[in-house]
């Protein structure tokens, strides 16, 4: 593993060899050397479909059927890279070295209707699969690595598809007890034939789809777990398959981007990417520092970053969206890059995307609570971007901090700000603005009910509790739920296309938000005021003093 240094200068850090550069080929993700990794390159395209994709009809929890037995299956698939209690000590490019193992069961011949399962390529998630019926399948997911839990996300292929029949899966250990599942949420489906024929991509599918408690948590050893089951029918004969929870987005479409973003001659020019330093199994964590040539001697600052925890994949496509739009041709932009020097860390946790898993780092911890305490060693990226701020603000105002990240228990997306309690009515008030006019631009989307502002002992290590503390006023989480929206109307999944507008929604905001003219911002304060007294049971406009009032009380 590349060393990864922590000290030396602390201006800008420096262009290393890792850059995606305008020609050749890109480094190649590197592995653990206990992951295997198939040599296929795994590309999906980009769809959006016509009509919106509406929730399911939920089905209750009283209607959960008994889990089906593993017991009484042919296992068809089985690859644990990792076994409980090891953890990481080295990584290469490709994974393991040697011949691959053969985790899926053969065909017994082409009358033979078992489908062949795989998940060993980047950000794939399969541990098991057993097959309890001529069509039904039990799933296992893999925990992080290195860890016993974090089941969430799931990614994996499934080849020699049959178009009639009616399949059931059901993934028999995920670790929450509530999901958007319940609420109408339903899987990814792409297959590779629509894909080439006819141009569309991942859709949602799914029908009796239910997630329940299942075995577990009696008081033996293991924690309850949790089962989604669902049915679909196939597309087509022999067809290769894909589902996933989220619209999957893997550190190689990372540098793909960059790498078409450092040869655009125009980009180029107010867009500079480096390396901010090497991740645990020294992948690239890039940072792109985006302003207009012209003196950024009085320009005020921008940071944001996102996939700290990689399950959350829509926070890519929000991140994607945002670049998109600020490396644009249009006026907005034009003035957003004279006015500020944006910072930006697309994705904070490359080895747990590379790797498949929901929540951790290769350190087998959450990085999203290691910023309070984060050493270099264990979490780079994390020590990386609180030390980069930390220079940062020596010299200048940081006017927001935002880190994305998806939700997999509330629809619509909001933000978690920070509100100490005790302050003024100044700072408490403040700080629901951003939020509030975010709200406005994109109201069939961002849902400001569903903010919350207290600071939970439990979130102390995160990004924005920590940033906040150092001296970021507006510090920000942004959470994109994995489902979809049910404002204005809507009742329907997200789309790729709706995630990358949260990007450029918050562009238009952050204007709104910085305005000179500050009729808006007093607009958006008037009516925080009001609100918060609505919910106290207080006249507006009766005056009073915010700083008696607890965090708690104003979020009831």
């Amino acid at each position: 593993v590349p060393s990864v240094r922590c000290h030396g200068s602390l201006g800008e850090p420096r262009a290393l060899f890792a850059l995606p550069s305008a020609r050749g080929p890109l480094p190649p993700p590197r592995w653990p050397v206990e992951c295997e990794v198939i040599e296929e390159t795994i590309k999906h395209i980009e769809w959006v479909p016509p009509e919106p994709e509406p929730f399911c009809q939920p089905t209750g929890p009283e209607q959960a059927p008994a889990a089906p037995s593993k017991e009484h299956g042919t296992v068809v698939y089985n690859f644990n890279p990792a076994p409980r209690g090891s953890c990481f000590t080295r990584a290469r490019v490709g994974g393991a070295p040697g011949p691959l193992s053969s985790p899926a069961a053969p065909l017994e011949g082409p009358q033979d209707t078992t489908l062949l399962f795989e998940s060993r390529f980047e950000s794939g998630n399969l541990q098991k699969a057993v097959k309890v019926g001529p069509y039904e399948y039990v799933l296992t997911l893999r925990p992080d690595l290195y860890t016993s839990k974090h089941t969430q996300w799931f990614y994996f292929r499934v080849q020699n598809t049959r178009r009639d029949p009616l399949y059931r899966f059901t993934i028999a250990n995920l670790a929450k007890p509530k999901s958007l599942y319940n609420e109408g949420m339903q899987p990814l489906l792409y297959s590779q034939r629509d894909a080439q024929s006819r141009g569309i991509g991942w859709r949602r599918v799914g029908a009796d789809v239910r997630y329940y408690r299942g075995g577990g948590g009696g008081g033996g050893e293991e924690p309850a777990a949790f089962c989604l089951s669902w049915t679909v029918r196939f597309p087509h004969n022999g067809d290769t398959c894909f589902f996933a929870h989220s619209y999957p987005y893997t550190y190689s479409d990372l540098q793909h981007y960059l790498q078409v973003l450092v040869s655009d001659p125009m980009r180029s020019q107010y867009c500079t990417v480096r390396t901010l330093c090497h991740s645990l199994a020294g992948n690239t964590v890039y940072l792109l520092t985006i302003t207009s040539p012209a003196s950024a001697a009085a320009k005020r600052v921008v940071v944001l970053s996102a996939r700290a925890h990689p399950g959350e994949s829509g926070g890519s496509w929000a991140m994607q969206g945002f670049l998109d739009f600020l490396l644009s041709a249009h006026a907005d932009a034009q003035l957003l890059r004279r006015l500020f020097v944006f910072k930006v860390v697309p994705m904070l946790n490359p080895d747990g995307v590379v790797v498949g898993n929901s929540r951790c780092s290769l350190a087998g911890r959450d990085p999203n609570r290691a910023y309070g305490a984060a050493l270099c060693g264990s979490f780079p990226s994390v020590w990386h971007l609180r030390a980069m701020v930390e220079r940062v603000l020596v010299e200048r105002e940081v006017v927001l901090y935002c880190d994305f990240h998806g939700h997999s228990r509330k629809n619509n997306v909001f933000m978690y700000g920070c509100d100490g309690g005790g302050a003024g009515a100044g700072p408490r008030l403040h700080q629901r603005v951003f939020p509030l006019m975010l709200s406005k631009n994109a109201p069939d989307k961002f849902s400001f009910p569903s903010c919350k502002f207290k600071v939970q002992k439990s979130k102390a290590g995160t990004g924005r509790v920590v940033m906040w503390r150092m001296g970021v006023s507006n510090s920000y989480t942004m959470e994109a739920a994995f489902g979809g929206s049910t404002l204005g109307g809507k009742n329907s999944h997200f789309t790729v296309e709706d995630l990358k507008s949260l990007g450029y929604h918050l562009c238009d905001t952050l204007l709104d938000f910085c305005d000179p003219d500050p009729a808006k911002f007093q607009q958006c304060l008037s009516e925080v005021d009001a609100l918060l007294r609505q919910r106290l049971g207080r006249e507006p406009g009766s005056g009073g003093s915010w700083s008696d009032i607890s965090p708690s009380e104003l979020e009831s």
